[in-house]
C-alpha cells in the first residue's frame, strides 16, 4: 500500500518532519538496513584485524594502503553521478504514473454523447466503458506484478468481468506476435461506429468528439506499454551502481583507525565507531535505494503505485457514470445567491480570520508612489525625436540611422531637444547659451554643425 504522510506536512512548524523519521513502512531504514550491517561488520572486521593480528612491519604496510585509499575516493564523481540518475529516475516515475489510462473524460463523453434509455443503449454505453477497461487490464498486466498476480491468466479476466467467453475467442483468433492491449480499443471504434449508423450517436461531430478521447486513453496505454520496453540505459545503471560500491569499498580501508608512519608522531582521533563515514554510507547508498525504489513503480514495494485499486476504481466509477447516472439529473432550482448581487459563501469560526484580509488586486497596488504634483502632472506624449545618423556605420553596412549621438550631430540633437522644450513651455537655457561666452568654442561646435549638415559622400 502507497505510504502517504500528506496532512501530516499540510502546515510547516517546529519539528514538524520528526514524526516522519521514526516510522518503517516505505522508510529508508527498512530499505538500507541490510546493507548498512554489511558494511558495518566489513568495516569492523578490518579494524580487528589492524589491530590485533598485524605485526608493526605489516600495519606500515596496510597504512599506505589505507592512505592511498583515502585519497582514491576523491576521484570519484558520486555526487555528481548518482545526483543527475535520480533527477532521471524521479521524472521518469512521476511520467509513468501519469501514463496509467484513466477512464474519467471518457466515460463523460459515453454518457453525453450514446443516448438511449431502452436496455439496447444501456448496454451499448456499459460494453464501450468495459471495452475501455479491459483495454488498461490487459496493459497493466504487463507491466504490473500485482496486477499478473491478480489475473494471471485470461479466464481470472473472463471471471471478473472484464471480458466474456465470445469476446475471448474473438481476442485468442486473433494471431499476433505482439501484445493485443490495443484490441478492445479497435472493438470500441466499430461499436461506437454502429452506434452512429443506428442513430445513438447523433451527429458526427459527436462521434468525432467520443474517437478523439478514446484515442488519448489508448495513446497512454501505449505510452506504458513502451516505459515498460523502454528501460534506461543498462550502462548508466552500471555505472552508478559501480560508483556507489566502489566508493565505499575505498572506505572501507580508507577510513580505517591508523597509527602515525613515523615514531612520536601524533596520532588522529580514534573514534572507534567511524560515525561520518556511516552517514555518509546512509545518504548515498539511501540515495541508489531510491533509484532502485522508483525505477519501476509497477512492483510490489511500499512505495509502487496501488494499480488493483485503481482498476477497481476505474471500473466501478465508470459504469456508475455511464448506466445508473445517464440522464438522471437533480431538479434545478434557483441558487442561495440569486437575489443577492455579490455571492459570499460562510465561513466557519476556525475560518473567520481569513475575512479579516484584504483581497489581492495586484502586486503595483502597494506600491507607494511619489506625492510630488509635479511628478504625478499629465503632459502630451512627445513626438518623435529625429533619428542622429552614424556616417561609419551607415556607410559600411548599410544598417538602419542609429540613434547614437556623435560630435558632429550633437548640435542637430541639441536643437531638436530645445524644439521640444519650446513646446512644453521649459524654461531651461538654449543650448547656445549653455555652451558658455568662449567665442572659440562657439565657433568649433558651429563649424561641426556645418560639416554635418553637408551632404555626405
Amino acid at each position: 500500500m502507497t505510504v502517504s504522510y500528506t496532512l501530516e506536512v499540510a502546515d510547516a512548524r517546529f519539528g514538524g518532519f520528526s514524526k516522519l523519521l521514526f516510522r518503517w513502512k516505505g522508510s529508508i531504514y527498512k530499505l538500507l538496513y541490510k546493507e548498512l550491517l554489511v558494511f558495518a561488520l566489513l568495516y569492523t572486521t578490518l579494524s580487528l584485524v589492524y589491530r590485533r593480528l598485524l605485526s608493526a612491519e605489516q600495519k606500515h604496510l596496510f597504512t599506505k594502503v589505507a592512505q592511498y585509499c583515502d585519497r582514491s575516493t576523491d576521484l570519484i564523481p558520486l555526487s555528481f553521478v548518482l545526483g543527475f540518475y535520480v533527477t532521471l529516475i524521479v521524472n521518469r516515475w512521476w511520467a509513468q504514473y501519469s501514463s496509467i489510462p484513466l477512464p474519467d473524460q471518457l466515460m463523460c463523453v459515453i454518457s453525453s454523447t450514446v443516448h438511449g434509455r431502452d436496455e439496447r443503449g444501456r448496454l451499448l454505453r456499459r460494453t464501450l466503458v468495459r471495452y475501455a477497461n479491459l483495454s488498461a487490464v490487459l496493459i497493466l498486466r504487463s507491466v504490473s506484478t500485482r496486477v499478473l498476480k491478480r489475473f494471471p491468466t485470461m479466464d481470472h479476466v473472463v471471471d471478473a468481468g472484464f471480458m466474456t467467453q465470445d469476446e475471448r475467442k474473438k481476442f485468442e483468433s486473433l494471431h499476433s506476435d505482439f501484445n493485443k492491449y490495443w484490441v478492445p480499443c479497435v472493438w470500441f471504434t466499430n461499436l461506437a461506429a454502429q452506434a452512429r449508423r443506428d442513430g445513438r450517436v447523433r451527429d458526427d461531430i459527436a462521434l468525432r468528439l467520443l474517437l478523439d478521447e478514446l484515442n488519448l486513453y489508448r495513446a497512454k496505454c501505449s505510452l506504458l506499454f513502451h516505459y515498460d520496453w523502454i528501460s534506461i540505459p543498462l550502462v548508466y545503471t552500471q555505472v552508478v551502481t559501480i560508483a556507489v560500491y566502489s566508493f565505499f569499498a575505498f572506505c572501507l580501508i580508507g577510513r580505517q583507525f591508523l597509527e602515525p608512519l613515523e615514531p612520536g608522531a601524533a596520532s588522529t582521533l580514534d573514534m572507534y565507531v567511524p560515525l561520518p563515514t556511516l552517514l555518509q554510507f546512509f545518504f548515498y547508498a539511501g540515495w541508489l535505494k531510491v533509484a532502485e525504489q522508483l525505477i519501476n513503480p509497477f512492483g510490489e514495494d511500499d512505495d509502487d503505485f496501488e494499480t488493483n485499486k485503481l482498476i477497481d476504481r476505474n471500473l466501478q466509477v465508470s459504469l456508475l457514470s455511464v448506466d445508473d447516472m445517464y440522464q438522471n439529473l437533480p431538479p434545478m432550482a434557483k441558487d442561495k445567491y440569486w437575489d443577492e448581487s455579490t455571492a459570499l459563501p460562510p465561513y466557519t469560526i476556525a475560518t473567520a480570520a481569513e475575512t479579516l484580509k484584504p483581497s489581492f488586486l495586484g502586486s503595483t497596488f502597494d506600491m507607494r508612489m511619489s506625492e510630488d504634483p509635479e511628478q504625478s502632472q499629465q503632459v502630451e506624449a512627445s513626438p518623435a525625436l529625429p533619428r542622429t545618423h552614424t556616417p561609419l556605420l551607415s556607410r559600411f553596412l548599410g544598417a538602419a540611422p542609429s540613434p547614437a549621438v556623435s560630435l558632429k550631430n550633437f548640435g542637430k540633437t541639441v536643437r531638436g531637444h530645445q524644439h521640444l522644450l519650446r513646446r512644453w513651455g521649459d524654461s531651461s537655457p538654449s543650448p547656445r547659451a549653455a555652451r558658455g561666452d568662449d567665442p572659440e568654442a562657439v565657433a568649433r561646435i558651429e563649424e561641426e554643425e556645418t560639416e554635418d549638415e553637408a551632404p555626405q559622400l
